[in-house]
């Protein structure tokens, strides 16, 4: 049984609209967002000995998708950090599709929005929270939506239609269950906190809740570039 999934670059616009994705991830073992079991992502950083060119490779690409500001969906308009944050540290919460299969088997203990900004603001109550409400779920597409009264109890702001590697750029850090948006934050330099286990943590990159014995490698920021982007996925040209 192989499993196929969209890979982590995948279009202008969200796949719940039914866009095409333009890549993909065909997975023999398991799938990158299940914690619960090994997956070829796994596998391959568990296994990552990249020679220099391979290196070089997965650097210049990190520094393409930085300059272009390049995310999963790429959409979003221009955002700017509020002037009340000037002086505070800035902690940017993503929120989540809350019936995701990557939150049934990637959250081990929060797996709600609501719980994670709740958890987010007890533990840094003196820092400036911008909550980001998931796309999907903005759209009335999914399930995740956050009350009004919860937002204003916890956070300092909301960043609604906003473009998220810019959310990203304005954070000192990203909190996260196990979103993809914790990885594109890495690749910005950015300290990033996992409250469950996406594929990004357990390799000593990120600040985590969790621990899962099957990762016991100390990689780079490279490595994980070169083994998610470029060995993992397939690419489909979008005019092919």
């Amino acid at each position: 049984l192989w499993r196929m999934e969209d890979g982590f670059i995948r279009s202008s616009g969200l796949g719940s609209d039914l866009l095409a994705p333009l890549s993909l991830v065909l997975d023999k073992t398991g799938i990158y967002y299940d914690a619960t079991r090994p997956s070829d992502l796994e596998n391959l950083l568990n296994a990552s000995q990249l020679s220099l060119s391979q290196q070089q490779r997965a650097d210049t690409l990190r520094h393409s998708l930085v300059a272009h500001k390049l995310s999963k969906y790429n959409l979003g308009e221009d955002w700017q950090l509020p002037l009340q944050a000037r002086g505070k540290r800035v902690l940017l919460v993503p929120g989540q599709v809350e019936d995701d299969a990557s939150i049934a088997t990637g959250a081990l203990s929060i797996n709600t929005n609501r719980d994670l900004l709740r958890t987010v603001r007890e533990r840094n109550p003196d820092a400036f929270i911008v909550f980001k409400p998931h796309p999907d779920v903005l759209v009335g597409n999914r399930k995740g939506a956050v009350s009004a009264d919860d937002v204003a109890k916890w956070a300092d702001c909301q960043a609604l239609d906003a473009d998220i590697i810019q959310c990203i750029q304005h954070a000192d850090e990203l909190h996260t269950m196990t979103s993809l948006s914790g990885f594109e934050a890495l690749l910005h330099g950015k300290k990033v906190f996992c409250y469950g286990l996406p594929f990004y943590a357990g390799w000593g990159l990120t600040h985590d809740e969790h621990r899962t014995d099957r990762r016991t490698r100390r990689l780079s920021l490279t490595d994980l570039v070169w083994q998610a982007l470029i060995a993992y996925p397939t690419y489909i040209h979008p005019q092919r």
